[in-house]
């Protein structure tokens, strides 16, 4: 074997270890509530509050479609929409470092749980698999920061009800510009004259599809698609999408009309759409 690949080797085993005795420190921390109690929702997208002009996180529960704001920094609103959005930066900033680690370790990050919300300060946690170990390893962690996480690696998200209850007064407006909203496993953004005219869309209003997960990845809609339609409404900008969707009965499909390839198609998908599956990659465009 070359000596370089060996010094490679050597060095990321000495990295797990190192992480490995660093993990167990930050494990400490238990949760402060049953797993069982906690509620898969979807990462939907970065707002802000209406009266505060403060970030948000949208999280989307995956089986009433309500959603549900969380206040988060500047700089992890930020980086959520850089991963929402495919850019990578010249250099890994810090979240892509963290998720390049967890996956030269040969490590995955399973789920991000948001699981107590004590005063204004919400705990999180990150359930990662460690190679060697049975038992899943919980990482204390700001719950902004391992969502960041979870839209790159494709963790599921776990939060407690009272989580949920937390933000349901709290008042949310989508960003000016550069929108992009993820509902039912499907990544939408703002369809441009450019990006109109590249792949053939009609002149009508819509959002274009950006990427698919779950059960939107394995249907006939494709990367590259103009939704026009959300239940018989027309939805213009990502925030609409995500607001017809919402506004969908829990016990009913979402009807969603897109354009693609010449001509228009009908897609039915059930509110729980978004869960995602373990290790399955995200097709892009």
């Amino acid at each position: 074997m070359p000596r370089r690949k060996l010094q490679t080797q050597g060095l990321a085993l000495a990295m797990f270890l190192v992480l490995s005795v660093y993990i167990q420190d930050l494990s400490a921390r238990e949760l402060r509530i049953d797993p069982a109690t906690l509620v898969a929702v979807e990462l939907a997208g970065v707002g802000v509050s209406a009266t505060a002009g403060a970030p948000l996180v949208l999280l989307r529960h995956l089986e009433t479609g309500d959603v549900v704001p969380i206040l988060i920094g500047l700089d992890q609103a930020r980086a959520i929409l850089m991963a929402m959005h495919g850019v990578e930066p010249p250099r890994p900033m810090t979240h892509d470092l963290a998720s390049n680690m967890i996956s030269a370790l040969g490590a995955n990050l399973e789920r991000v749980l948001v699981d107590e919300l004590v005063g204004n300060t919400f705990f999180g946690m990150l359930e990662l698999r460690v190679p060697g170990q049975e038992e899943l390893i919980r990482v204390d962690s700001r719950p902004s920061d391992a969502l960041a996480l979870a839209v790159r690696t494709g963790a599921s998200i776990h939060v407690a009800p009272a989580v949920l209850v937390a933000g349901e007064d709290l008042d949310y407006e989508g960003l000016p510009d550069r929108q992009v909203v993820t509902a039912l496993g499907i990544t939408v953004v703002e369809a441009g004259e450019d990006e109109r005219q590249a792949l053939g869309l009609p002149d009508r209003p819509g959002v274009l599809v950006r990427r698919l997960i779950g059960a939107a990845a394995r249907s006939e809609l494709e990367p590259g698609s103009l939704i026009l339609e959300v239940n018989d409404t027309a939805v213009r900008t990502p925030m609409e999408f995500l607001e017809a969707i919402r506004g969908t009965d829990a016990d009913r499909k979402v009807q969603i009309r897109y354009w693609q390839q010449g001509s228009e198609r009908t897609l039915e998908l059930p509110p729980s759409a978004g869960a995602r599956e373990p290790r399955q990659p995200m097709i892009s465009a």
